[in-house]
């Protein structure tokens, strides 16, 4: 990691030892909100945002995200969040507190094509994208010189799906050594197999490129041409066991016609796939999401 990276990294984390996140689920009731807030209030905690949402105010479920700021948080957190467990308790929460200057560490999958990486690494060195982006791995040789220019690892692991289960143990055990939080899949044309979706659950974010459900698994840039289609997009979800299927974070589209082929559609859809990407890997990062069901609360 450069210097450069680093010295940003380093005010960021400065500037939000004490501030940290609450996110919780549970079923929705009279209270919440303001038993929570009391307990903040009480904990010498300032809230600086908050954003909730019922599915139904009527035995529905009732998400919330906290962020807040309290002195001296580090010294405080174990004993604010065994504070907390009561009123978990009480209203059946599921929650967590995340603190804000733990950067998370990051590993990016990618295969041949580099744009949905080269998006991130652009985000990554103005700023923008607050992460430790600890390893790159892939199947290609293609991007190595590009990360490694940035002081990046980058691991050339042969992929295809007669040799799944010796790849990924290697990947496994890359993300272990690691330490890994999230996962992002720039284009990284392997399935993976269950075992591994397991381990990393919720932790795993895939571009795909169309507008889901329309067009899941391969080609869909020529399938959507062939389907004489106005719009293309680019969805950015976590990855489940069914292809394609699992809780959607972010989606974009762009217009075509019928001037546009298979290859230019593909050239469109290639900017939109590197938006979406990028926001739903920082609403990640910044504790946005939370997922219900095969569904995400984006906050």
């Amino acid at each position: 990691m450069s210097s450069y990276i680093q010295e940003k990294i380093n005010l960021f984390q400065q500037q939000n030892k004490n501030r940290a996140r609450l996110l919780i689920n549970c079923p929705d009731q009279p209270g919440i909100v303001a038993t929570v807030s009391k307990f903040l209030y009480e904990h010498n905690a300032n809230i600086i945002e908050s954003n909730q949402y019922s599915a139904d105010p009527e035995g529905g479920e009732f998400f919330i995200r906290i962020e807040f700021e309290a002195p001296d948080l580090k010294t405080k957190a174990k004993q604010l969040e065994e504070d907390f467990q009561s009123i978990a308790q009480e209203f059946s929460m599921d929650w967590k507190f995340t603190y804000v200057d733990n950067i998370k560490k990051m590993a990016i999958f990618v295969s041949r094509e580099p744009h949905c990486l080269l998006e991130l690494l652009w985000e990554w060195q103005s700023g923008d994208l607050m992460a430790d982006i600890s390893l790159v791995i892939s199947n290609h040789e293609t991007s190595r010189e590009m990360v490694e220019n940035l002081g990046i690892p980058y691991y050339y692991i042969p992929a295809n799906k007669d040799i799944r289960a010796e790849v990924e143990k290697k990947q496994l055990k890359l993300l272990e050594d690691y330490q890994i939080d999230v996962i992002v899949l720039a284009r990284y044309m392997q399935i993976l197999t269950p075992e591994f979706v397991e381990v990393h659950k919720h932790r795993i974010i895939n571009i795909h490129h169309s507008f889901l459900p329309a067009f899941i698994g391969a080609n869909p840039y020529e399938r959507a041409y062939n389907r004489g289609v106005k719009l293309i997009g680019a969805t950015s979800h976590y990855v489940t066991n069914d292809l394609d299927e699992g809780p959607i974070i972010d989606q974009d589209i762009s217009r075509v016609d019928h001037r546009d082929n298979a290859a230019d559609m593909k050239k469109i859809g290639q900017s939109v796939e590197r938006s979406v990407l990028a926001r739903a890997i920082k609403w990640h990062l910044e504790d946005r999401i939370i997922v219900h069901g095969n569904k995400t609360i984006v906050f």
